[in-house]
């Protein structure tokens, strides 16, 4: 079969054809505008790794506003409270004790007391002379309501304190409501535990003068019960 010469020459040139488009196909898509080479790979990855680190300053912006605001809460929780109700509770408790230390003819001392009673509540001051008798009664009457009395100037002393004692509460109270940090508040917490400790100062005191008062008095009543015997027991000897 003769084929024509010019169908021969146009199949080989498409055949020629097909491996040269193949490999343009195969390489990189590259496009030029005006001189300038434009790469859509290496496009691609730039902005990725442009992305990749404005992601890292984020990240490093944020780890730097945490380490500011942990400074900034340090710094609070070092602050130290402004205010301080140390020397007003002192001030009272150094008032109970010089109520108590003006304690009138029998101090609370144990070798004071002791020298009392042996002098005039028992022993051989219960069985002396008739004047004896009476000054020892007389004594023991004085201790009785000097007492009484000391314990009236320490109740009335720590009612007086009552009002220091309010206010120095509110105070505190409302110093750890608006504390700022936890040194602020551990410190209020800590006034008001001496508040406390003051109160019971107050009330062992109190205690302590109306006990004082209470024991003087029945150990007067016991005396002049001794005494009494004592004084009968002589009468039924001279009859």
């Amino acid at each position: 079969m003769n084929i024509p010469m010019r169908w021969r020459v146009a199949t080989a040139v498409s055949l020629a054809s097909v491996p040269l488009a193949g490999t343009i196909l195969a390489g990189p898509a590259y496009a030029q505008f005006g001189g300038i080479v434009y790469d859509p790979t290496n496009y691609a990855q730039n902005v990725m790794t442009a992305a990749r680190s404005l992601e890292q300053i984020n990240n490093q912006i944020q780890q730097l506003q945490n380490q500011a605001t942990s400074l900034i809460n340090e710094a609070r929780n070092l602050t130290s409270l402004p205010i301080s109700t140390i020397q007003t509770l002192q001030s009272q408790v150094d008032q109970t004790r010089q109520l108590l230390s003006e304690a009138q003819r029998i101090a609370y001392d144990v070798t004071d007391v002791q020298q009392v009673f042996n002098g005039r509540y028992k022993g051989a001051a219960l069985s002396a002379g008739q004047n004896q008798m009476v000054a020892n009664a007389n004594a023991r009457w004085q201790d009785s309501v000097g007492a009484f009395e000391d314990a009236m100037k320490v109740q009335a002393g720590i009612v007086g304190n009552l009002g220091a004692t309010r206010s120095s509460i509110t105070t505190l109270v409302g110093a750890s409501q608006s504390a700022t940090g936890a040194l602020q508040a551990a410190q209020a917490g800590n006034q008001l535990l001496a508040l406390q400790t003051q109160q019971l100062a107050d009330l062992t005191a109190a205690i302590a003068a109306q006990g004082r008062a209470q024991s003087l008095e029945s150990a007067r009543n016991a005396a002049t019960e001794a005494e009494g015997r004592e004084r009968f027991r002589r009468f039924r000897a001279r009859n």
